[in-house]
């Protein structure tokens, strides 16, 4: 199939011969047997179950609440259970506030040796309520002073969803730290249903490569994403998102892609866009992969047949994410409603021309800005006692891991005699599309604020290098990163590529364990209510 690209592009009468070929070859796509084997099915399952049990085992260790904002991001789901959607930055709503000021740790951010005594308190459902009453009376205090719900104009689709969870803990009459962790675990099922999409997505790109197939979503199942153990929405971006790249790449497939197909497709890419605003560049690089599509329809001339397929698609995909933009234009001053959340924050825009005095334009600070995001990908940016939950040595294997077997598939995807097929090349092409945007998208809010006396990003620091704020692009990142790996092992029989696969689960598993240890033991965790 690469012979036959490259013979396209340089003799343009084959053209009308290479589109039937495509055609030929979807259709042929078609008439393989799609259906894996019962093993396969049965391997899946168990991936799904052990991804769910994965991320409660975790869930259940972290204590609350963790630094990735969570204490916003469920006062936000309680205010969409009782039916309150945000209009401006507000403190936290008396129910949730109980909640954060009973049950939240110290340790975080602070040392024992920060706390009287150079002890941590224990929790303080272990301790008398009159010993422990000023203490939690000064604290709620302290939060009506000091909080303001900043993530209020985030999109909606999340906290709806969790919402409703919230709501059926409390017809379950679940209370306390038990409706708490409730709400937490809803992870767990979202999490078999990402590894059962990572596995459609391979099956859809990979229909013959039984590898690809099985490492996407063991990966996701293994995945070291502490973001994943906490509320908040970035569970569910990879979730849209990965929904979104399937039926896109379902819809490039397509010689005349279907109405139905094209209102899925629009669904989707709306459901990305109303979890969470991090997947505006990665809907960018989807809106360049139906623009090629779009030209080649009319390259073949049927644009015009596929016309209702393409209203479709706008007409889902605008829709929805439209009516939310006008929405937060209405209660928060701009579309995006970021406006009122950059203010609070203290940021402020710097003149174009001192963007380029940005260190990001050093090879030093390039290389931190890539560096960071990566880490941060594979295993999130929790804090410990004010210190990074992790082990410098396990960044480093993730960060030179994955720049060495992207570089296997970008330079597969790259040659001429290329081992992939076309829509393989095409998928893999949007793929890398993804990547690029999101790492743009993040480098360009690093140069463009100033971000004055702000914690993270800092003046000290200011580069944006939350790996979390890009898992929206989990399933074509792991859909590349399997690619890569299948290519890197290609002397490989299938036998030891799976060894040496499973030995890259074990890495990954046993550090996490390593790293995160300090959380089982505490006292304010799940396993100590």
């Amino acid at each position: 199939m690469g012979i036959s690209l490259s013979l396209s592009e340089s003799r343009p009468k084959l053209r009308p011969l290479m589109r039937l070929l495509d055609r030929l070859q979807f259709a042929a796509r078609q008439c393989i047997p799609h259906s894996p084997g019962a093993g396969e099915r049965i391997a899946v399952l168990v991936l799904c179950l052990l991804g769910a049990v994965h991320v409660f085992v975790f869930a259940a260790a972290f204590p609350f609440f963790s630094v990735v904002d969570e204490q916003a991001h469920f006062d936000l789901a309680v205010r969409y259970s009782q039916g309150e959607i945000p209009r401006s930055l507000t403190p936290p709503s008396e129910e949730a506030l109980l909640f954060i000021v009973f049950y939240g740790t110290p340790e975080y951010l602070w040392p024992p040796s920060s706390q009287p005594g150079g002890v941590i308190p224990p929790p303080p459902w272990r301790q008398s309520m009159e010993q422990v009453r000023p203490l939690l009376l000064a604290k709620e205090a302290a939060y009506r002073d000091k909080f303001q719900n900043y993530e209020a104009a985030s999109p909606p689709l999340y906290y709806a969803l969790a919402g409703g969870c919230w709501r059926l803990g409390r017809l379950l009459q679940l209370d306390g730290g038990q409706l708490l962790y409730w709400l937490r675990f809803l992870n767990a099922p979202l999490m078999a249903l990402l590894v059962w999409l990572g596995w459609l997505a391979g099956r859809t790109v990979f229909p013959e490569n039984l590898f690809i197939r099985l490492s996407v979503p063991a990966l996701i199942a293994f995945l070291p994403q502490t973001s994943f153990y906490a509320i908040n929405n970035d569970m569910l971006t990879p979730i849209t998102f990965g929904a979104a790249f399937v039926l896109v790449i379902r819809f490039w497939e397509a010689p005349a892609p279907s109405v139905k197909l094209a209102a899925g497709c629009g669904l989707a890419l709306a459901a990305a866009y109303l979890t969470k605003t991090s997947n505006v560049p990665l809907l960018a690089a989807a809106a360049v992969f139906l623009l090629w599509k779009f030209a080649r329809l009319a390259a073949g001339g049927t644009i015009r047949k596929s016309a209702p397929a393409i209203a479709a698609l706008a007409a889902t995909a605008a829709l929805p994410a439209g009516a939310w933009m006008l929405w937060c234009k209405a209660n928060f001053g701009d579309f995006a409603g970021a406006g009122l959340k950059i203010h609070f924050l203290g940021w402020t825009d710097k003149p174009w021309p001192e963007w380029l005095h940005h260190p990001l334009f050093t090879p030093r600070g390039l290389w931190f800005f890539v560096e960071r995001n990566l880490a941060t990908f594979w295993q999130g940016e929790m804090l410990w006692q004010r210190q990074p939950l992790s082990f410098p040595v396990v960044d480093a294997a993730y960060v030179i891991l994955s720049l060495v077997v992207l570089t296997f598939a970008l330079a597969a995807l790259l040659r001429r005699r290329s081992p992939f097929s076309g829509p393989q090349r095409a998928a893999l092409a949007f793929g890398f599309l993804c990547l690029a945007a999101s790492f743009a998208f993040y480098a360009w809010l690093s140069v463009k604020y100033d971000f004055q006396d702000c914690f993270y990003p800092s003046r000290a620091h200011p580069f944006f290098v939350s790996g979390r704020l890009m898992l929206g692009m989990l399933v074509p990142f792991f859909i590349l990163f399997a690619a890569g790996l299948d290519r890197l092992m290609n002397r490989f029989d299938a036998a030891m590529k799976f060894v040496a696969f499973l030995g890259l689960l074990a890495f990954m598993i046993l550090t996490e364990i390593a790293i995160d240890q300090p959380v089982f033991s505490n006292q304010y965790n799940w396993f100590h209510l």
